[in-house]
């Protein structure tokens, strides 16, 4: 290569080099460049950890939230069962709570108006609270539903069940169609309407005709139900039936006492009416849920009253004036009345759908308080304090023996206070005002209310003193204001695991020496 070439080359690879060359300032805009660039690729992934994190915390809420409705829809639906089956308000809203509590929810707040349970709870005092209603729409006499319903809540309260096992068994529960046939409940209708016969003084075909007319009435009753008539109106054709019974007998001159299947069918019809549950109400405080009731009682007691007269009316319209014959109280008709008042309870019990195993210790308390109101009639007491007493003694031993046999004492207490209903004094009074127009029928009629009260205010007095005085019961007393009928007995707390020792006692017997 000639030295002009190689001169050219030099200037070639010097132009190359001063065109490669970058300036300082652009090598620092494409280093700031990159350190943004890493920067906004760890502001995306921060963002993204950000939003994860908050969907996280959303999601968790909202589990949160799905328990909290969870336990508030169970609690709500035990509340509803256990009013519908005659439960008091005290029973009901202790029963709740403590469902709740097992639930995790503690401070829950319980409202109760007879035809709708709320409950309120608030997680925390910046938190708004929550607040769900349900509204009882059915009412209906199943002692088997009550049973089993207050055995869940032990289960769940004991932490044997969880709360989905415990939601679904009560749905299965409230699904399900009675124990028995009901046929044989319409017959034990019948057979207590020939116990009440046969402890008003019957002999047998008053007795017999007594148990076909309470399987009439029982019959059209729930026809009458069918059609969606209200409950009033069933009293009235319930009652109007065994007065026209009555009547028929008198007319064809049977050799019978007329008046004792009168009584006999008032009684039957008496016995759905929950006044130990309306006197319990007003009892413990809860006076709003007690005058509903006691308005709902004197409802369907007129529709019996309107149904009698009615009766009566017509008969003394065709000269069949159904006189009343009644036998009196004598210690030699013990052993029958006795008797009597132990069927009477067992088949309202049965009617009623209890489980079998209840039968023994209603039949136990019906004959004590038949047993009670003999002796303290015979000793010329009076009827409202025979009543009173006789409905202590089944308050106090149906206390003991339905928690024994594994049923509410709710079940035991009002099956046991059936012979005590004072069906015949109403039918005195009805016929003393509507037969001879006499005043002294208000005063009977005044008796068959002092009877009434006297047999939920001792029943409930029986079960006060029946309760174990105990610490935790005399809190729970002091909570509720009243006895418990249905429902675990003390407090639920909800469960928390016991911290886990981390040294041995060895050990930090050394520490502390």
């Amino acid at each position: 290569m000639s030295e002009g070439e190689r001169e050219v080359g030099q200037i070639h690879e010097v132009g190359r080099d001063i065109h490669d060359a970058r300036p300082p300032g652009v090598v620092q805009d494409r280093l700031a460049d990159a350190v943004r660039e890493d920067q906004a690729v760890e502001r995306r992934r921060g963002g993204r950890r950000a939003e994860d994190q908050r969907a996280a915390e959303e999601q968790l809420a909202r589990d949160e939230q799905r328990e909290l409705y969870r336990t508030l829809d169970l609690a709500l639906r035990i509340g509803e069962v256990l009013l519908s089956s005659g439960a008091g308000t005290a029973d009901a809203t202790a029963t709740i709570l403590g469902v709740t509590a097992a639930g995790g929810l503690r401070g829950c707040e319980v409202d109760i108006t007879f035809t709708s349970i709320a409950i309120s709870y608030q997680a925390a005092p910046d938190v708004a609270p929550e607040t769900h209603m349900r509204v009882v729409r059915y009412r209906s006499q199943d002692f088997s539903r009550l049973t089993d319903v207050d055995r869940l809540v032990r289960h769940f309260a004991r932490g044997e069940l969880t709360r989905e096992e415990t939601s679904r068994e009560l749905a299965r529960i409230v699904s399900a169609g009675p124990p028995f046939p009901r046929w044989s409940s319409v017959l034990a209708w019948g057979v207590m309407a020939g116990g009440a016969t046969l402890l008003l003084g019957g002999g047998w075909l008053i007795t017999a005709i007594a148990v076909v007319t309470a399987v009439l009435i029982e019959l059209s009753n729930r026809w009458f139900n069918r059609q969606r008539l209200p409950a009033f109106y069933q009293q009235v054709a319930g009652a109007f039936v065994a007065t026209a019974v009555a009547l028929v007998l008198y007319a064809v001159h049977a050799p019978v006492k007329p008046s004792l299947v009168v009584a006999a069918g008032i009684i039957m019809l008496l016995a759905g009416i929950a006044l130990t549950g309306a006197v319990q109400d007003a009892i413990t405080g809860y006076y709003v849920t007690a005058a509903a009731r006691l308005l709902e009682a004197m409802l369907l007691t007129g529709g019996i009253i309107a149904g009698v007269s009615l009766g009566l009316t017509l008969g003394l319209k065709l000269g069949l004036p159904v006189a009343i014959e009644a036998q009196t109280i004598q210690l030699a008709n013990l052993p029958v009345m006795v008797t009597s008042g132990a069927l009477m309870a067992v088949a309202f019990c049965y009617a009623s759908y209890a489980p079998l195993r209840s039968l023994l210790p209603v039949a136990l308390v019906g004959a004590a308080g038949s047993l009670a109101y003999t002796l303290m009639a015979e000793a010329q007491f009076g009827p409202a304090w025979s009543t009173a007493v006789a409905a202590f003694v089944v308050g106090l031993a149906g206390y003991s023996l339905g928690r024994r046999t594994g049923v509410p004492p709710l079940v035991v207490v009002v099956s046991g206070t059936i012979p005590l209903l004072p069906g015949l004094t109403i039918y005195k009074g009805l016929f003393e005002l509507m037969g001879s127009g006499q005043l002294i029928g208000i005063v009977s009629l005044a008796t068959a209310v002092a009877i009434g009260v006297a047999l939920a205010s001792g029943v409930i007095l029986g079960e006060y003193v029946a309760q174990p005085i105990r610490r935790e019961a005399r809190r729970l007393e002091d909570r509720l204001a009243g006895p418990r009928l249905v429902g675990p007995r003390r407090p639920i707390r909800p469960r928390q695991p016991r911290p886990r020792r981390t040294t041995s006692r060895r050990s930090r017997r050394s520490k502390s020496l």
